[in-house]
């Protein structure tokens, strides 16, 4: 189980209290699906937390490919998160709008580039909010950084991989779509998609591991129930999946928290996979 000196989450209080220190950067990941308005960047103008840059999920990625905000290389990465004025040597806070959707794939394409200092504001700004804690609006301009960065491929895993391991079984899919679109019974928002789940995969909506009312993420015996009821072995490799590589990393997280180390993101998820030619499908419950 994590302990406190290595849980990735931060409190507001602890954010609150270094909200002057120049080497803690913030960074706003809120993301919608397409489609969706106010557009993520409209809100963030709107309202932020002081000092906070805008991690735009679709334009950190790889312009290149069709599928959805896939992962960029290391250059880019590096690149991006230097014109946001971040620098290798300073300790990243991501928040999102409190829906607990982005704010961990920021997280976890830090650790996957190779920067450990990277922490997730508890509740996010929907708990700031309700604390009558302070918010600026407009955009931050910040001064260049200079982060670097090296990409360490375990940290995700291809549609070839997973392919694979439906003959292997080597690792434990879990799919953090609601359960409705994991089971194929309604239709996936971005069209032209199946429905169903990857075959063998295990459903963990990522909705269910927070607080809808507080934003903040459940308790550690809470999500450990929520994994077992769910046949998940927490002892055993873990590969998380959902539409896009988004909200798959609110499962992820919620694992790390548990102790949970080595799990892997399927990042073209359901969009790749759901794809009229794509590998198999499944429907109903797990």
């Amino acid at each position: 189980m994590t302990s406190s000196v290595d849980d990735p989450l931060v409190s507001t209080d602890w954010l609150a209290a270094r909200l002057d220190d120049p080497r803690v950067k913030i960074i706003d990941a809120s993301f919608k699906l397409p489609g969706v308005l106010p557009l993520p960047l409209d809100d963030y103008l709107g309202a932020h937390l002081p000092g906070a840059v805008f991690f735009d999920v679709d334009a950190v990625s790889d312009h290149s490919d069709p599928r959805p905000h896939m992962y960029p290389d290391a250059a880019q990465f590096a690149r991006d998160i230097s014109a946001l004025g971040i620098s290798s040597g300073d300790t990243v806070v991501a928040y999102d709008s409190g829906g607990w959707v982005a704010a961990p794939r920021a997280w976890w394409m830090f650790l996957s580039f190779g920067h450990s200092n990277v922490k997730i504001l508890d509740g996010g700004l929907k708990k700031w909010l309700r604390e009558g804690r302070p918010t600026h609006s407009g955009k931050v301009t910040p001064k260049p950084g200079k982060f670097r960065a090296k990409f360490d491929p375990s940290y995700v895993r291809s549609q070839q991989q997973l392919v694979r391991n439906l003959e292997t079984h080597a690792e434990q899919l879990v799919d953090a779509r609601p359960r409705p679109r994991f089971e194929g019974t309604v239709a996936e928002p971005r069209p032209g998609l199946r429905s169903g789940h990857i075959p063998g995969s295990r459903s963990v909506p990522y909705a269910e591991l927070f607080d809808a009312a507080t934003g903040a993420m459940k308790p550690l015996e809470e999500l450990r129930r929520i994994f077992n009821g769910a046949g998940v072995d927490t002892t055993k490799p873990i590969v998380t999946t959902c539409g896009s590589g988004v909200s798959a990393l609110v499962v992820t997280l919620a694992l790390y928290r548990l102790g949970v180390r080595g799990s892997a993101l399927y990042d073209g998820s359901w969009s790749e996979w759901g794809l009229p030619d794509g590998p198999p499908v499944a429907t109903g419950p797990a």
